[in-house]
């Protein structure tokens, strides 16, 4: 422990309260590990337009690993330093394929406009999918019923109720479609009792976008902490050498990582207080 370099963070349910303010010793946590010259990555499933809403320029990250992975932006030199998309050609059989089968689905932009998308709306309609088109219309175009595409996409969203078992055949269905892809879960942040069904490029992953930052900046793999609270962390804790998990993780996966305390109980500072003491 005494040799972390970098210490990356989910954010929702994790470094922020549940309000999505941040807690006075988590600011005091960052630079903290500032002084300590220990690199400080903020790693989300949001998008970086998201990221924006929570945290203000002076929040002291140095790097951002937004949607899952699938774009790095260096949080001081305000740039983008990499990017994974799908490419056309496997967005328009996925395309398809949600449309054949009358699914509700998200399909977003390439990095680094990914907080525009197109919807498709289906033929069951969905309490959740119609919550999210609510909180994000500002940057929804509806997608023709032929869905034709002229360029690669970042991500596809669908959402389902919270079922094992329909989520594990969605599951296996959309990645039987391309060895180009891949599925990633995690729970709802806007309801209880929804999955999010994530579908990205193959490589794209937390740990994988944390893992470029440790190539750019020579830190070895064994010298990263990282902490999480969902289904969607398990790429970048089974990456960084010291794990955490929430105890306000979901109650299958509380027992895969060392525990933590709550995201409300300052579960960061409390996790990399011992290394800059």
């Amino acid at each position: 422990m005494q040799n972390i370099k970098l210490v990356a963070t989910d954010l929702d349910g994790t470094f922020l309260k549940n309000d999505q303010s941040i807690s006075n010793k988590n600011i005091d946590a960052l630079s903290g590990l500032g002084n300590a010259k220990i690199v400080r990555v903020a790693a989300t499933g949001r998008n970086l337009r998201k990221v924006k809403d929570v945290l203000n320029d002076d929040i002291p990250f140095d790097f951002i690993v937004f949607s899952s992975g699938a774009g790095v932006y260096d949080w001081k030199e305000k740039k983008h330093i990499y990017n994974k998309n799908i490419d056309k050609e496997h967005s328009q059989k996925l395309v398809n394929y949600f449309i054949e089968r009358r699914l509700n689905f998200h399909a977003f932009f390439p990095v680094p406009e990914n907080h525009k998308y197109w919807y498709f709306k289906g033929e069951k309609s969905c309490d959740e999918f119609d919550r999210y088109f609510t909180f994000n219309n500002a940057f929804a175009y509806n997608f023709s019923k032929k869905g034709t595409l002229k360029t690669n996409l970042c991500q596809f969203l669908l959402i389902i109720k919270e079922d094992e078992k329909k989520f594990e055949l969605l599951k296996s269905n959309i990645e039987a479609i391309s060895p180009e892809i891949r599925v990633i879960r995690t729970s709802s942040p806007i309801t209880k009792g929804y999955i999010w069904i994530e579908v990205f490029q193959k490589s794209v992953s937390k740990g994988n976008g944390v893992k470029h930052i440790c190539d750019l900046l020579d830190i070895k793999y064994t010298d990263t902490m990282g902490i999480g609270n969902d289904y969607n962390d398990f790429d970048l804790l089974d990456f960084t050498r010291h794990s955490f998990i929430t105890e306000n993780a979901p109650t299958k996966i509380s027992k895969l990582y060392k525990s933590a305390p709550s995201n409300e109980n300052d579960a960061f500072a409390f996790v990399t207080q011992s290394l800059f003491e």
